[in-house]
């Protein structure tokens, strides 16, 4: 099974915990559980339901992130991209947990007001 999994972050190493801060988002192409290839890509500015079609369009089977809201997900879903919440850290630990089954979403949709992203 061939995936395209998205990580937010801003350092190229961890996960950014609100995938809507991110400056890049990695891109790993897996084939039967490893990594085939890697790539960074720039999302454009951040705008309700921008980001859900960006990956979209960029073919991204997954996102794993730390918290993101309810529409968002739901947004994410609409494009067939499976959401996994409650990420932090490094995104190799992250991705070696998803590639071995073991990664479940354990993070909550964010509610807050419009400005306040402090979602944990």
């Amino acid at each position: 099974m061939e995936l395209r999994i998205a990580f937010p972050t801003n350092d190229r190493l961890n996960v950014e915990e609100h995938f809507g801060h991110c400056a890049e988002f990695k891109i790993l192409n897996t084939k039967g559980g490893k990594i085939v290839s890697e790539e960074f890509l720039t999302p454009p500015v951040h705008e309700p339901g921008v980001l859900p079609r960006f990956l979209g369009e960029h073919k991204i089977t997954t996102i794993i992130t730390g918290g993101m809201g309810a529409m968002a997900i739901n947004l994410f879903k609409s494009q067939n991209i499976d959401v996994i919440l409650g990420a932090t850290g490094s995104i190799t630990e992250n991705l070696n947990t998803f590639l071995d089954g073991q990664l479940e979403s354990t993070g909550s949709a964010c509610n807050h007001d419009h400005g306040d992203h402090d979602c944990h």
